[in-house]
């Protein structure tokens, strides 16, 4: 590490359950970032800020005027142009020393088998189900770490799915793929603007933590916030065993 390093991560480096080591695995670390809006925003920032080696943003998106309502990474100027190359800009303002990878397609299946194997940390800051199943289900395959956040209207939920653990839940576990889902979005139901940096400074919070091994994680609890009233519930999680995705009777390759 050097100097400049020491100085700029000094604040993280004086937290004793982080330190020089802490600070080095953030340094070390790949985690890819799906979905680079409303909660991909305040993760991006903070991951760029905190000083993790290689971020992957994976959006299709471009930005556009009624986005900047909530999302912070992009600015007036970036209307038009995809949201990866618009929030890398934006982390390379605050840290020039990260590497930031832009993909600005969907991602499915075939994509994510790819990025996901090369991540640490896998952070899902999508808008819709197939996608989360996608991602989880390369989680699973691959047997990394998923933290899975949402925010709709003045409500926000945020756990992690942690496939190296015998008890934790896939995101499967808790919304199975097969079952009556309706699809909300923001651009029909609204969202609050300070809910999805709520959640997402909570999903980079989480990652930092899985990064440096530092306390314990949301692994098995969905924390669900209304903030109307600024209330959070918490539902504990069990794995299910009948799971498609990751149950017993499923064989999933982990490397």
């Amino acid at each position: 590490m050097t100097d400049d390093q020491l100085l700029r991560y000094s604040r993280h480096i004086l937290l004793e359950e982080i330190g020089i080591e802490g600070q080095q695995r953030i340094l070390d670390a790949c985690v890819l970032i799906v979905g680079a809006g409303g909660l991909g925003s305040p993760v991006a920032l903070y991951l760029g800020s905190a000083g993790v080696g290689h971020i992957t943003l994976v959006d299709h998106d471009v930005v556009d005027l009624t986005n900047l309502q909530r999302q912070i990474a992009h600015t007036l100027a970036n209307v038009g142009q995809p949201k990866t190359k618009s929030a890398a800009r934006a982390i390379a303002a605050l840290n020039p020393e990260v590497q930031v990878e832009v993909i600005s397609t969907r991602a499915d299946a075939t994509l994510l088998d790819t990025l996901v194997a090369q991540a640490d940390v896998v952070i899902d800051c999508c808008d819709n189900f197939t996608t989360r199943q996608a991602v989880n289900a390369a989680c699973v395959q691959h047997g990394k770490p998923l933290v899975s956040g949402a925010a709709i209207r003045f409500d926000g939920q945020i756990s992690v799915y942690d496939p190296r653990s015998d008890v934790s839940p896939c995101y499967a576990c808790v919304f199975p793929p097969d079952a009556a889902f309706e699809e909300t979005r923001c651009s029909t139901m609204g969202v609050f603007a300070p809910l999805v940096g709520i959640i997402g400074s909570m999903q980079a919070a989480e990652a930092l933590k899985l990064i440096t091994d530092t306390g314990s994680t949301l692994a098995g609890r969905l924390l669900m916030l209304n903030g109307r009233n600024m209330e959070w519930d918490e539902v504990r999680l069990p794995r299910n065993p009948d799971c498609s995705v990751c149950g017993s009777s499923v064989t999933t390759a982990v490397p």
